[in-house]
This record gives structure tokens, C-alpha cells and sequence, in this order.
């Protein structure tokens, strides 16, 4: 679904992401973790296409990532959640729906703000919305078109602990239903539960790819036994501290 190869993207003479290569496949739910600056924001712009990279190969669904086709196949849902002033939250779905060129979209629409609990709010405008709830129509109109990929950068921050339960609800449908998620985040637990498998991202460099399963071996597995948050932790530590 989704193939990295060398992927480099530079500021000035800075590597904000350095020779990284990964791939993830259909049905699958995949952690991208790091600390503040690993690069795990950087790379997920590029991948999208709202960053151009230095070098290196992007495709998505056999396609090159920035083609009209591989649009087609996934929805991304920045860390700062963007929605127009002017436009209601019905109207932002509608404006996608539009888009995509999807019919039958109300009742979904309706379903997903029923959800969230915008339902009462779907005549508010945007710039009358919350943080919490631009985050909430930013993942609804992310899942209106029913993307085969998905990309969710922090999409816990900002949310309710009820929206945050069934946002990790919906990861396990769409994973279910053979959807590709990619979730960038510092925060492991947010992941943990949910995630197939973790790549660990420190000063633009992938550490670290594995499963869940076997990152939880590997840490209990050590002289201290650590937790999987204390392997992370351990893994990505300032070496100059």
C-alpha cells in the first residue's frame, strides 16, 4: 500500500529526515514514534506531498505519491487541525463529499458527527469551533471517503477521552476491514493498544521496527526488564544529556 525507499529531506544543510526506507501493507495499523523533532512530522509531510523531499521514492497504491491516483487512496489528518472559518460543519463534509465525488453521503456524514458528538454542532461555524472540535471534523471529513490509507499525525491531542476511545474504536474497524493506518506520535500509550507493529524514529533516522509483540519481548527481555515505554524512552534518550 504504502513504499518509502531512501526517502531524505533536508533544511539547508540539516537532515530532518535521513535515508529512511519502510513499507506498510494493507490491514495494518503502524505506530511512528519519536520525541519532539525525530522527524516523524517531516516525514508524513512528505509522504502526503505538502513537504517536497530531497531524494529518495514515495508510492502509494503502486502510484507515485504526488499522482492524481494515489490521491485516491488515502485521507491525512494534520497535528493542527485546519477548517474554514466561513464554512458550517455540515457544509465541511459536504465540501468533501463534492470533492471526492461521493454519493449517498449523508447518512455516513451524519453517523460520524453523531460519533463525535457534533451532531448538535453541525450548523457551528468553524471559526467558532473549539480545537478539540476542528479535530473532530478533521477526522470526519478524513473518513467520509472511505480512504484505503490513512494518515493521523498526534490525532490524539486536543481530544475528550470519549473521542479518543472511539477514534482507537475506529482504527480497529478500519484495520478490520483491511484499511492501512500510519499514526505519527510521542506519546506510546496512545499506540500500544492498538498498533500491529512499531517503527521508532530519533534525529531523522528509523532505531527501530518491529511488531508490538516482539518490542515487548525485547524489553522484558532485558537485564532491568523494562516496560515497552521504557524501551522507547531508553532507545530515544539525548545521548548528550
Amino acid at each position: 500500500m504504502l513504499v518509502v525507499s531512501h526517502l531524505v529531506k533536508k533544511f539547508g544543510k540539516q537532515n530532518a529526515v535521513d535515508d529512511i526506507s519502510f513499507q506498510l501493507d494493507g490491514g495494518e495499523v503502524v505506530g511512528l514514534l519519536g520525541p519532539n523533532g525525530a522527524g516523524k512530522s517531516t516525514t508524513m509531510k512528505c509522504i502526503v506531498g505538502l513537504l517536497r523531499k530531497t531524494s529518495g521514492e514515495i508510492s502509494i497504491g503502486g502510484f507515485d505519491h504526488l499522482s492524481v491516483e494515489a490521491k485516491r487512496f488515502f485521507s491525512y489528518i494534520p497535528e493542527t487541525p485546519y477548517v474554514y472559518d466561513l464554512l458550517s460543519v455540515w457544509e465541511h463534509l459536504q465540501f468533501i463529499a463534492q470533492a471526492y465525488g461521493i454519493k449517498d453521503w449523508k447518512d455516513k456524514a451524519a453517523e460520524l458527527l453523531e460519533l463525535y458528538e457534533l451532531d448538535d454542532k453541525k450548523n457551528k461555524l468553524g471559526r467558532d469551533l473549539s480545537k478539540g472540535m476542528r479535530q473532530k471534523v478533521s477526522i470526519c471529513c478524513a473518513l467520509l471517503p472511505d480512504p484505503q490509507l490513512l494518515f493521523f499525525d498526534e490525532p490524539m491531542i486536543g481530544l475528550d477521552p470519549k473521542a479518543i476511545k472511539n477514534t482507537k474504536l475506529i482504527f480497529k474497524k478500519l484495520k478490520e476491514s483491511g484499511k492501512t493506518i500510519l499514526v505519527s506520535t510521542h506519546l506510546i500509550d496512545s499506540v500500544e493498544s492498538i498498533a500491529d507493529r512499531i517503527m521508532i524514529m530519533k534525529e531523522g533516522k528509523i532505531i527501530g521496527n518491529d511488531t508490538v509483540e516482539n518490542l515487548k519481548l525485547q524489553a522484558a527481555a532485558g537485564a532491568e526488564g523494562l516496560s515497552l515505554e521504557d524501551l522507547f524512552l531508553e532507545l530515544t534518550k539525548d545521548e548528550r544529556a
